[in-house]
């Protein structure tokens, strides 16, 4: 039996993304930050890490978002979006004087061989906690305008009161438009501290009308308390069955979902991973066993899989190939810089499936 997902037809967006921009700084040539002096900057996010798969293979993105109003910073955020395809709208913040508002910050270096990747996140005063559905008409982004598929991250709607309300508002706002609904549960423990069974609630009810489902094993027992195998990424082949069973349970408590996926990642050393992924569309497994792939950045290789799916999804194939796209956009992703994958084309991400790296001419 062929899984299929019936999307909207006459939308004006394929896909909407809400999401807090922040900047990443990371040295040159996977050395250390603190034996650093020159820093890359670059604008990213989760959910548009996900969503650049999409807009680079030539689909209608809308990101939702909030800007510090006046900040260069902010204005490079535009510019960046512009440059990958996408339209965004948001409230621009004032940013108050020099203590108040700003775009947060993740300080990251790549890693290399046996030193494993650091990251520093400076969040004070991040905008993005502002976001709330006030500030946006759903009525007219939903109706109107049109989304087929909705992509909301827990990274977003842990961030605040105000944006778990906002993440919220946009299920319900889908739902009642009839936009499929994606969530990917992104647990971060230091976003959840004091708020744990106000943030569980709000998890499970947009887990009880979404349509796809994401999140690893930590993921799936941290915020919506479903027993999973042990996490830590270590001999991963070998808890293949634990996965499944636990994705059953995702399953029967959320029933209305149709899709439900995890990555599988095994570290063997910073630039080496064992790479692979599960899913269950319908009654219907895949499952992509691990295999190696080379790193230079690991930071958004699970948001790449993700859009890779996504975008499969979007364009209406057989469920075999959602994985199958999604593992060889996560695998791709790895191999930039940047925190998101720039396909040039689908025969490129196809080609790493395949495991052909040979010189296209």
């Amino acid at each position: 039996m062929i899984m299929e997902i019936s999307l909207k037809q006459g939308c004006k967006y394929s896909l909407l993304v809400p999401t807090s921009m922040g900047l990443r700084l990371t040295p040159e040539s996977g050395q250390p930050v603190h034996a650093s002096d020159v820093l890359h900057l670059q604008a990213t996010s989760a959910e548009t890490n996900v969503a650049s798969i999409s807009s680079y293979l030539g689909l209608p993105v809308k990101v939702l978002t909030t800007f510090v109003e006046g900040s260069p910073f902010a204005a490079f955020i535009k510019s960046n979006l512009r440059a990958r395809g996408m339209d965004f709208e948001g409230p621009e913040v004032p940013q108050g004087g020099p203590w108040g508002y700003r775009h947060q910050i993740n300080i990251a270096d790549s890693g290399y061989g046996s030193r494993g990747p650091r990251v520093w996140n400076d969040r004070a005063g991040e905008v993005g906690r502002t976001l709330n559905v006030k500030d946006f008409d759903l009525d007219r982004i939903f109706g109107a305008e049109g989304v087929q598929i909705v992509h909301l991250s827990g990274l977003v709607a842990a961030l605040s009161p105000d944006t778990s309300r906002f993440c919220l508002e946009i299920a319900r706002a889908a739902k009642k438009y009839g936009t499929r609904i994606s969530f990917d549960l992104n647990y971060r423990a230091s976003f959840w501290k004091g708020r744990e069974q106000e943030l569980h609630d709000i998890f499970s009810e947009i887990c009880s009308i979404a349509d796809i489902l994401i999140g690893n094993e930590e993921d799936f027992q941290l915020c919506l308390g479903i027993e999973g195998p042990e996490a830590g990424g270590k001999d991963i082949a070998a808890k293949i069955e634990g996965f499944k069973e636990m994705i059953r349970r995702v399953r029967e408590q959320y029933p209305g979902a149709q899709v439900f996926a995890t990555t599988l990642r095994q570290v063997n050393n910073t630039n080496s991973h064992n790479w692979g992924a599960i899913m269950l569309a319908g009654d219907e497994w895949q499952v992509v066993m691990p295999r190696e792939i080379h790193v230079l950045d690991r930071i958004g290789g699970g948001d790449g899989f993700v859009g890779g799916m996504l975008y499969a999804i979007l364009k209406g194939w057989e469920s075999e190939k959602w994985i199958q796209f999604g593992w060889a956009s996560g695998a791709l992703a790895t191999t930039f810089l940047t925190d998101y994958a720039q396909p040039a084309d689908e025969d490129q991400v196809w080609s790493i499936w395949n495991g052909n790296a040979r010189v296209k001419r």
